[in-house]
Parts: C-alpha cells; sequence; structure tokens
C-alpha cells in the first residue's frame, strides 16, 4: 500500500472513530457501561426471534445502543394492522408485504450503519435452529407463542445460551431473564403450554406502551447481560409483570432452578426432539402456516400459473395470491400462510391445490 493510500486509509479509520465516539457519547457516560461496556457492547451477537411488535422494538434500542451483530428471524412479512405497534415499519412496507426481517434490516442500516444485521426470513423450528441460532451469545423472544418459546428454551438450557422472555397483550406485558445453570429455565416456570382460552392480540387487542415497557425493560437487560456477563449483579432474577392501563404488577422469584424441572433438570429437550410440534395459528390473523414442504418457488412461473385462478402479485420475497375469501402467501422456500381458515386441513387443501403436495 502506498504511502497515500495509507493516509486515507487511517483518515477514514479515524473518522469512524471518531462518528462511534460521538454516536455513543451519552451511553458512554453512563457508569454502567462507559467504554469498556460500548466496546463489548460492538463485539456482541445476539439473535432476535420473532420480528413484530415486541421484536422490532428490541431491534430498534439494541441496534441505537450499538449491539455490533444482530440476527433477526422471522417468518412473517409486514401489513397494515402491524403499523400500530411495530415501530421499524412503515406504509410502503406493508403495501410491498415485504418480510420484516427484511423491512428491519434496511430501517436499521438506515440509522446505523456500523453494525452488522443479519436478516433471516424464516420459521425457527427443531430442524434450522442450530444453523440459525450457532455463534450467537444471546437471544431475545420476540416470538408470538408459546411452541416456539419452549423451542428456545430448549436449546439455550442444551447450550447453557442466556435468552430473555418477552411478551405483550392487551395492556399486560412480561419477561423473564433465563441464565441458564443459574435461574428458573421457562419450563420451571410454565411446566406446559397454556390451556383453554388463551388471550391473542386478535381477540384482546394491544396497547403499543406494554409492548414498549417489555421491550425496554428486556433490552435494558440485554444491556447488563452483554457488558457484565451472566453473573453480573445487576441482571433481575424474577417473572416481572406489569399491566399498564390498571397498573397491576408483580414479581415471582426465578432466582434458582425447579427441582425435577423436564428442561433444566432432566434435560429431557422434548421440544428440540421436535415430538409433537403442531402447525402454530399466527398471533394477529386467522391463519395458519404450512412449512413442511421444503421446496423452491420460482415466482415469475407460480404468478403465470396462478393468474386464471385469482389475484396474484410478486416481490423478490413473497408472492401473495387471493382466491375469495383466502390470501396466501408463500415464500421462496415453499413456505406458506394460508389467511381466511384456522383449520389446518382446509390450508393444507389450499396448499395442494394451487402449490402442490
Amino acid at each position: 500500500m502506498t504511502s497515500l493510500a495509507q493516509e486515507k486509509q487511517a483518515g477514514k479509520s479515524s473518522e469512524g472513530e471518531s462518528l462511534a465516539s460521538d454516536r455513543y457519547s451519552r451511553q458512554i457516560l453512563f457508569p454502567g457501561i462507559g467504554a469498556p461496556g460500548q466496546r463489548k457492547l460492538a463485539a456482541a451477537r445476539i439473535a432476535i426471534v420473532g420480528c413484530g411488535a415486541t421484536g422490532s422494538a428490541l431491534a430498534g434500542l439494541l441496534a441505537r445502543a450499538g449491539v455490533g451483530t444482530i440476527r433477526i428471524i422471522d417468518r412473517d412479512y409486514v401489513e397494515p394492522s402491524n403499523l400500530q405497534r411495530q415501530s421499524l415499519f412503515d406504509e410502503k412496507d406493508a403495501a410491498e408485504s415485504l418480510p420484516k426481517a427484511i423491512a428491519a434490516a434496511r430501517k436499521i442500516s438506515a440509522f446505523n450503519s456500523q453494525i452488522v444485521v443479519e436478516p433471516k426470513v424464516d420459521d425457527l423450528v427443531p430442524a434450522n435452529i442450530e444453523a440459525l441460532l450457532e455463534g450467537m451469545s444471546l437471544i431475545l423472544d420476540g416470538t408470538d407463542n408459546f411452541e416456539t418459546r419452549y423451542l428456545i428454551n430448549d436449546y439455550a438450557v442444551d447450550r447453557k445460551l442466556p435468552w430473555i422472555y418477552s411478551a405483550a397483550v392487551g395492556s399486560y406485558a412480561v419477561t423473564l431473564n433465563v441464565l441458564p445453570g443459574q435461574t428458573a429455565c421457562l419450563a420451571c416456570i410454565f411446566p406446559d403450554s397454556p390451556r383453554g382460552m388463551v388471550e391473542t392480540c386478535e381477540t384482546s387487542g394491544i396497547l403499543n406502551s406494554a409492548v414498549n415497557l417489555v421491550a425496554s425493560i428486556a433490552a435494558t437487560e440485554a444491556l447488563k447481560l452483554l457488558v457484565g456477563g451472566p453473573g453480573a449483579p445487576q441482571l433481575r432474577r424474577t417473572l416481572l409483570s406489569f399491566d399498564v392501563w390498571t397498573n397491576e404488577h408483580a414479581e415471582i422469584s426465578a432466582a434458582k432452578p425447579r427441582p425435577g424441572c423436564r428442561a433444566c433438570g432432566e434435560r429431557d429437550f422434548i421440544h428440540l426432539a421436535g415430538e409433537g410440534r403442531p402447525h402454530i395459528t399466527l398471533c394477529g390473523r386467522n391463519s395458519v402456516q404450512i412449512h413442511e414442504c421444503q421446496r423452491p418457488i420460482d415466482f415469475a412461473e407460480m404468478d403465470r400459473r396462478l393468474q386464471s385462478h385469482g389475484v396474484v402479485r410478486h416481490n423478490d420475497f413473497v408472492l401473495k395470491f387471493w382466491h375469495d375469501p383466502y390470501e396466501m402467501t408463500l415464500f421462496p422456500d415453499g413456505r406458506a400462510i394460508i389467511k381466511g381458515t384456522t383449520d389446518t386441513a382446509v390450508a393444507r387443501s389450499l396448499y395442494a391445490r394451487y402449490v402442490g403436495s
């Protein structure tokens, strides 16, 4: 390298360091982080599973805080009903039905180009969890169902990897730090999935303030963990819940694993093994996901085939097909979301009829 080129490179490096110093200057002033903590954040690699309301708020907060690598894993696409509470998306994203992981990565790169964002348009399942979470130092929950949370819990406990459970519905928010070997895991607190009537965003609605509360708490716990490690004394060791409308709140101790816990006690990882894994009805809409058929989809060819059966449009990421009263969103790997039914038999029939079995 010539001396002139070396000078230019040095200048670029100096400018980058100056920008980083300015960007995080107020955070570095906070004694809990400081310059050493900011360097740890820059070196951190985290995964956010689910980029809906909570996940997008978590991604925005931690990207602005300077977490060096953020992997965003989400199976879904942006639609207008998301915009009330999902902070990384806009009307253009909804009009184009962009996958949430892609839209989130674009927004983050626009306000912080110094970090790495890895969008993964995929459904986290036992078959791909190792590949999708490999190399991560922390997992954050932005999902909308207990099946995926139990899967994350099994994986994290098995790998001794910390993760943070978060949920919000109506005006209620709840979060838990899971530090394998130190605290209770999700299966310690909730041995079984909730049964009977379960509140969802579709049935009970959701306040964006409840989302932002739980995301702020979880993001702060993530910063504590990334800066101080899983042994940091500031980390909360309780299941914390708060209702922003009624002001009711509670904390349940999660300081120790529950004796005889299936996951962290007996190490029986049934969800990681994929036992009895059902179709998942997505939160916020009357729909079923079809994900058994792994096949590459040629959108141009599929568009041509479906033209005579309904309305079709596609971009590089999704193909949308409307055949009244159903709406199908098809992804490049063959996965589909069928809107207009919660009957898996109906959804499978529509998929077989128009895509193939």
